[in-house]
């Protein structure tokens, strides 16, 4: 019989069928041969050699003269960085000007690159850029929430192959952060701790759904996970914005991220996939209601009318048995070596 879950994070059910289940191994896509990406692309903005093409460098770590990360603007942006935040009212009919930050983060110089297979070092940088980043554009009065995410694949929504991911700074706090920081609130209130500090506790003790973890981080599918092999990553320490890791922990948050990466990679056949940061709006600092995530989201399943009609998901995967089928998929040694 279906069993309904709570998730105690978001409030959201989700009813776990397995009746429809299916065995984690059959979620791998079995995709037709392609031709192998080049290691470098004429035609490719990010490439190495077509750093004209880009606009607005905010931000790069490099070797000497070889760049290995490099944040640019997007030349298509959902937002610019230029005006006035303003908002308008006449009557039910509300606007505000499209003001904010809408950058580009080029993950690696190689165009057939990508992060299941770089480096724990590799991932590292990256992460520092977006934390660097994130440091310098929640000080702008105009900024009200920083989404950071990645999109890969065709179904995620990725338009380019070269590995790159987003951030995205908004003038408004939007509605589902929002009522994230609302559910904290009333949990903090009502208990008087932090409800993912609860959550994360409760998921180590348990056991059965944690994919990897180590001195800082830890990465699980929640209990009522609203999708097949949707992980979070938590800091082990309670932080509630994700600006406020460390030097000393990025290292951890990286060796996480590329191990569940590799682990889809490998178990599942590459997927398309979609993750974002998850962190308090810019104008709190160190609450004690909420901290910081990291959420993956393979794209396995498809979305349909139920899902959409009720806001209800139905997930076809017992979260335990796909926790159990990651844990035990080998990472070959070649894709940790520094």
């Amino acid at each position: 019989m279906a069993e309904l879950r709570q998730n105690v994070v978001t409030r959201e059910w989700v009813i776990i069928n397995p009746e429809r289940a299916k065995r984690p191994d059959q979620f791998a896509e079995r995709k037709a041969a392609e031709t192998p990406l080049p290691m470098s692309d004429p035609d490719c903005p990010f490439c190495v050699g077509n750093e004209h093409l880009t606009i607005n460098e905010s931000f790069k770590i490099s070797d000497g003269g070889n760049w290995r990360v490099r944040v640019v603007g997007n030349k298509f942006p959902a937002v610019e960085n230029r005006g006035d935040r303003v908002r308008k009212t006449d009557g039910i009919y509300r606007s505000m000007t499209a003001v904010g930050f809408h950058e580009v983060v080029i993950e690696h110089p190689l165009h057939n690159m990508t992060m299941a297979l770089m480096s724990d070092k590799q991932v590292a940088d990256i992460l520092m850029a977006y934390r660097e980043r994130y440091r310098e554009i929640r000080w702008d009065d105009r900024v009200e929430a920083i989404i950071i995410f990645k999109n890969h694949g065709e179904t995620a929504g990725t338009s380019l192959v070269h590995p790159h991911s987003q951030l995205v700074a908004t003038p408004v706090v939007p509605s589902q952060i929002r009522n994230r920081m609302e559910e904290a609130i009333r949990y903090f209130d009502d208990t008087g701790e932090c409800v993912c500090c609860r959550t994360l506790r409760d998921e180590m003790s348990a056991g059965e759904r944690i994919i990897c973890e180590n001195d800082d981080f830890a990465a699980f599918i929640p209990y009522a996970a609203l999708s097949p092999f949707h992980t979070w990553i938590f800091p082990r320490r309670h932080s509630s914005s994700f600006d406020e890791t460390t030097d000393s922990e990025i290292p951890g948050l990286a060796k996480c991220l590329r191990t569940v990466l590799a682990k889809l990679y490998h178990g599942l056949n590459n997927p398309d996939f979609n993750f974002s940061i998850r962190s308090i709006p810019t104008r709190e600092l160190h609450v004690e209601y909420f901290h910081w995530y990291l959420t993956i989201v393979p794209r396995v399943t498809k979305t349909a009318g139920f899902e959409i009609g009720s806001g209800m998901y139905v997930n076809s995967a017992l979260p335990e048995q796909s926790a159990e089928f990651l844990r035990n998929i080998a990472v070959p040694a070649s894709a940790s070596a520094a």
